[in-house]
């Protein structure tokens, strides 16, 4: 090999070197799943305790077939999907290994039709199972609140409503005005060098706003906005200061008044949703904002420390299928 030239995959961290043998493979997908899970201490779900051991087959030395577990302390079998929002899937953890690898690796996200096709899962189990891995992506924020300067803004998803010109007698500068029916509402809180926290909201107005920002923002904090009324008396609030971008009167920067951190966020969360996933119901939007959220606060790390920070992240949740179907 010449001086200076390195070997193909150098770069790859050990974590995404195990995956695709684990993809393929389901004793390697079960393996994968418990270090990421427990390390090198496996433990009871039910008592956390470490006096465990692997059951065998009958006078052999190989695994049962359904990778069990026992607990010497509280008598319990178990498997790595306990306690987990795999938990209770047929669906082969070798398959699940491959959408948190394609969940956490892809910027823009992975469509649930691309998991079917590689699969071979219906759409139907495909979907359902992308929908627990955002659910594993969700979670508390680190619980500081936010400090120096922040970003807040808010942007809407949602389909376009059709050219109402002549039928309606609408012109096309009348279109959906801020706040339409026709789309759902997101806002963002973004630190300055730190982290973001995102929420789909019923509707933006004073009231909504000041909770999400008394919730997340230190009182000494520097809140950045652009011109809308809803954040005049929120700011006139904030000892910390307000700073304001008055993007109607094309202005974008002034000093350290801007919000194109914000803008970036919502940049990547609407790629995805209309170039991935072209269509999400709003009752699942939260969802994809919640995806949205983890890769942006995770975009410094490699997409090994990702995958292990979801798996971990899927401990201690559940999410049964009625509640992504249901109508409420």
């Amino acid at each position: 090999m010449a001086k200076g030239q390195r070997k193909v995959g150098q770069d790859k961290d050990s974590i995404v070197n195990e995956l695709p043998i684990a993809c393929c493979d389901e004793t390697a997908a079960v393996e994968f799943m418990e270090k990421q899970r427990w390390g090198d201490h496996p433990r009871c779900p039910h008592c956390e305790c470490q006096d465990v051991y692997q059951m065998k087959k009958r006078g052999s030395e190989e695994r049962n077939e359904r990778f069990l577990w026992r607990c010497r302390s509280c008598g319990k079998q178990y498997t790595v999907r306990i306690g987990t929002v795999f938990e209770d899937s047929a669906i082969p953890l070798r398959h699940w290994c491959y959408a948190f690898w394609k969940a956490c690796s892809c910027k823009n996200g992975v469509a649930a039709l691309e998991i079917k096709r590689q699969t071979g899962l219906s759409y139907k189990s495909a979907l359902f199972m992308m929908h627990r891995i955002r659910y594993a992506m969700s979670g508390p924020s680190s619980g500081e609140m936010m400090e120096g300067y922040v970003e807040s803004d808010e942007t809407y998803i949602g389909g376009k409503p059709r050219n109402k010109i002549g039928r309606y007698g609408i012109s096309r500068k009348q279109g959906p005005r801020r706040g339409s029916d026709h789309k759902t509402p997101v806002m963002v809180l973004i630190e300055r060098g730190g982290e973001a926290r995102a929420k789909v909201l019923q509707k933006v107005n004073t009231s909504t706003l000041r909770t999400e920002i008394r919730k997340n923002v230190s009182r000494k904090a520097t809140l950045v906005t652009d011109e809308a009324m809803a954040y005049r008396a929120i700011g006139a609030e904030q000892p910390g200061g307000h700073l304001r971008v008055n993007h109607s009167g094309r202005e974008y920067v002034r000093g350290d008044a801007y919000t194109n951190t914000a803008e970036s966020f919502f940049a990547g969360l609407k790629r995805s949703i209309g170039g991935t996933y072209i269509h999400v119901s709003k009752r699942h939007l939260h969802r994809y904002v919640a995806q949205s959220e983890f890769m942006w606060n995770t975009r410094t790390i490699s997409d090994g420390e990702r995958i292990a920070s979801v798996i971990r992240g899927a401990v201690g949740k559940r999410l049964m299928y009625r509640e992504p179907t249901s109508l409420s």
